[in-house]
């Protein structure tokens, strides 16, 4: 959805949905492929200065953390370059490690896509696909198998686009938004709306473009801010849908609409043989590319408390290891979740910030690890010894107001999540 536009002064109204919960598919989809890289690697190691939104001792190398009693050690084994686990709801960072550091991000930017255009066209819209809608997709890239000269509603091409990461399902949404480069504007811009500055996007599918760049942080935003809207959750909680194939000619003349099943890529959602599904896992998206490597956004829910977490490029390559890291981090964070002591925040849309010093605003917040009370931790990866790290954010909350506008309040409560839905 696009940013709040205006801040407002009076009642609010909370948007809100709950979803139908289904039965898990059983089997699991290949992994989700934006296409191989046509840009340079990125460096191994993290600049020395990164971004500091959201606070200080996120924009610091290596690992963050606040020390104290019942915090629980960090999971061993943990290489991603880039990770970090938050409050979906009150905006704390319960941990990071290199937060801010600009990597590609493959198609977990398709999370900016859909916050962007989702609100653009009801679902039942029908769009029929030609052939310049499908120029200029990158070789190599995921497809859910769209078809010209055929004709698909919004919400197929939505699913298209979560379940089966298709870079041509996105490509026909942005031909609907008046082409790509109108829509990697619109991306832009609905980034830099949501502070994501860390983000400069080339090409609305996330595939490995030169100077394409995102960061855990800011793929968490995103998550975060689609997770508000009722379509975003159905569709980054759909396990297994069908989809429109050709509509051909039987041998008696008479039209027949064929589809086949296309399953979620999110191996926490749907399972595989060597990563059992998420307990409370309600999403979102998954991106694998040769320059980005595996990258993931989850959001999973446990007796009410709600997370996020984002893992970008395990150095490790193991089998489905991007989702075996956010599992460990996943499960750190439900047990250190009001234990740990928060080290930043996740930063508000700047029109919604709050006034200077107070929880959510555009200036970097001066976190709890900042106190002489607080005992920090700050440490580089290192082979398989787990490290302590917490690191939250008092965020703010979004809360949306009759008449469209916006306020802050201290939470952004989410709906009632899916753990796993078919369609």
């Amino acid at each position: 959805m696009p940013a709040p536009e205006k801040t407002a002064r009076r009642s609010l109204l909370v948007t809100s949905a709950t979803l139908l919960s289904l039965p898990l598919a059983a089997l699991a989809a290949p992994a989700a492929l934006a296409a191989p890289g046509r840009s340079a690697s990125p460096s191994t190691a993290p600049p020395a200065h990164m971004s500091t939104v959201g606070g200080a001792r996120l924009g610091r190398a290596g690992t963050q953390v606040n020390l104290g009693a019942g915090v629980p050690v960090l999971p061993k084994g943990l290489t991603a370059r880039s990770w970090i686990v938050s409050d979906a709801e009150s905006g704390e960072v319960l941990a990071s490690h290199n937060a801010h550091w600009r990597l590609p991000p493959a198609s977990t930017l398709k999370m900016l896509f859909a916050d962007t255009l989702l609100p653009k066209f009801p679902k039942t819209t029908k769009h029929k696909v030609v052939h310049a809608d499908l120029a200029g997709i990158g070789a190599g890239s995921s497809m859910v198998g769209i078809k010209e000269n055929q004709t698909y509603t919004v919400h197929d091409l939505w699913l298209g686009v979560f379940l089966r990461s298709g870079n041509d399902a996105v490509h026909a949404l942005s031909a609907m938004n008046h082409g790509v480069g109108r829509t990697v504007k619109d991306m832009q811009a609905h980034a830099d709306e949501l502070q994501a500055l860390d983000t400069h996007v080339v090409s609305p599918d996330g595939y490995d473009e030169k100077r394409q760049v995102s960061s855990a942080y800011d793929l968490t935003l995103f998550a975060r801010s689609g997770l508000q809207k009722k379509d975003f959750r159905e569709y980054c909680s759909t396990v297994r849908a069908k989809f429109p194939g050709e509509t051909k000619k039987d041998k008696k003349g008479r039209t027949v609409h064929q589809s086949f099943e296309i399953r979620n890529t999110n191996r926490l959602l749907s399972g595989d043989y060597d990563v059992p599904v998420y307990q409370g896992i309600a999403g979102v998206k998954n991106g694998n590319t040769t320059n980005a490597g595996a990258t993931f956004t989850g959001v999973a829910e446990r007796n009410g408390k709600v997370l996020l977490v984002t893992v970008m490029k395990p150095e490790k390559r193991d089998h489905n290891e991007v989702y075996k890291e956010a599992a460990k981090l996943l499960d750190w964070g439900f047990q250190a979740a009001g234990k740990v002591r928060p080290v930043g925040e996740l930063a508000p849309p700047k029109n919604a910030a709050r006034p200077s010093g107070q929880p959510g605003s555009a200036t970097p917040a001066r976190d709890a690890g900042d106190s002489p009370s607080a005992k920090p931790v700050a440490a580089s990866r290192s082979g398989s010894r787990g490290i302590v790290i917490a690191l939250a954010i008092a965020g703010g909350a979004l809360v949306l107001l009759a008449g469209g506008v916006f306020l802050v309040n201290r939470r952004w409560p989410l709906p009632d999540l899916v753990r796993r839905r078919s369609s």
